[in-house]
C-alpha cells in the first residue's frame, strides 16, 4: 500500500510541475507573437508620424498658409476681392399654349326652332 501511495504522489507532483509549466509556456508564446504584431504597428506608426511632421512643417510655412487661404477665398488686408460670375443662361422659351376650344354652350330656343326646318 505504501508503494501505490508513493506512485499516486509521484503522479500528482508530475502533473503538478506539468501544469505550472505548460500555462507560462503557453503565455509567454502568446507575448511573443503580439511583440511581433506590436513592433510592426509601430513601425507603421511611426512612418505615418514622419509624413505629419512634414505636413506641420509645411502648415507653418507663409507660402502654404496663403495657398490655403485663397482657396477659401480669403483676401490680405487692403486687397479686393473679385468675383467672375458664369454667364447666365436664357430662359427657356415657353412653351406655346394649346389652343382654347370654343364653348359652346346649350342651343338657344330659337336655334332649336329654325333646326326643325
Amino acid at each position: 500500500m505504501k508503494g501505490r501511495a508513493g506512485l499516486v504522489v509521484a503522479a500528482l507532483a508530475l502533473v503538478g510541475v506539468l501544469a505550472l509549466a505548460v500555462f507560462p509556456t503557453t503565455a509567454l508564446l502568446d507575448q511573443r507573437r503580439n511583440r511581433k504584431a506590436l513592433i510592426a504597428q509601430e513601425a507603421a506608426l511611426t512612418a505615418e508620424n514622419q509624413v505629419l511632421r512634414t505636413r506641420v512643417d509645411q502648415l507653418g510655412s507663409d507660402e502654404e498658409i496663403e495657398r490655403l487661404a485663397r482657396q477659401y477665398n480669403l483676401v490680405k488686408p487692403g486687397e479686393e476681392p473679385y468675383f467672375i460670375l458664369p454667364r447666365a443662361a436664357p430662359p427657356p422659351a415657353a412653351p406655346p399654349s394649346p389652343p382654347v376650344p370654343e364653348v359652346k354652350g346649350s342651343p338657344s330656343l330659337w336655334d332649336r326652332i329654325i333646326s326643325i326646318f
